[in-house]
């Protein structure tokens, strides 16, 4: 079936190594626009909990996907005010549904808003990520600028399942970038241990002194100079191995 089908586009989107859960989360928005019957705009959030001192909770935003700009700033003034569909959803922890929000009554602060941005009906369905715990939701959220746009039957449950792929396909992509970010951090701990023990050979050929004197000499210029190690090295690596200026020889008069 369409709504299977369309869980399991959702779902792949965070399969592919190079995509990070903020291109996600945009073509996830994206592909809910355009597949959802009714649905002219979508909204998917990436929550994570923080707790204050005195022990109480609340989610706030790590990102999000918006289809359309309108929406976006919908949201915004959704989380800057505490009011609307998305944030009663992960406050709450359940689906929150508006057939029209110029007859809905909960969020006074929000109408004149939501009309302006063209959000007059919408669903939105929240989602723990896999393997998180508690401290990350995921909404998923279904937006129609006509009111009464939804088939309770159908997108209701539509939303669940792609609110439950959109989860899953995001953790894997966090997972991907934090590997990525690991790897990365990782090259980059190689070549500065690299140029370092470049910056110590030279400095031992010049001086004939031992590694470790040579590394304090290295540590000494850096401390002097406000700088890192790895970049004193830097310098005196580059200053070595660039290329050397050509002796220019002298003609005699004639």
């Amino acid at each position: 079936m369409w709504i299977e089908r369309l869980a399991r586009d959702i779902g792949a989107l965070g399969q592919e190594e190079s995509t990070t859960p903020e291109r996600a989360l945009d073509q996830m928005s994206r592909a809910a626009a355009w597949g959802v019957p009714g649905c002219s705009a979508s909204l998917v959030v990436l929550w994570r909990e923080v707790v204050a001192p005195d022990g109480t909770g609340r989610h706030v935003v790590s990102d999000y996907g918006a289809s359309h700009s309108d929406l976006s700033e919908a949201f915004e003034y959704q989380y800057t005010t505490d009011q609307g569909p998305t944030v009663e959803a992960v406050r709450e922890m359940r689906r929150v549904r508006v057939s029209d929000v110029l007859r809905d009554q909960r969020w006074p602060g929000y109408t004149s808003m939501a009309v302006q941005c063209g959000d007059r009906s919408s669903i939105t369905q929240p989602s723990k990520l896999p393997g998180e715990g508690e401290d990350r939701v995921l909404t998923f959220g279904v937006h129609s600028g006509r009111s009464d746009a939804f088939d309770e039957e159908v997108v209701t449950h539509l939303t669940a399942l792609l609110a439950e792929h959109a989860a899953m396909a995001l953790h894997t992509a966090g997972r991907q970038a934090d590997a990525a970010r690991e790897s990365a951090h990782m090259r980059r701990a190689m070549s500065a241990r690299t140029v370092i023990d470049q910056a110590k050979g030279i400095i031992m050929h010049a001086r004939g002194c031992d590694a470790d004197t040579a590394f304090a000499a290295l540590r000494e210029v850096a401390q002097r100079n406000r700088k890192r190690v790895v970049e004193v090295a830097r310098d005196l690596v580059a200053e070595n191995t660039g290329p050397q200026p050509r002796m220019r020889g002298r003609g005699r008069r004639g």
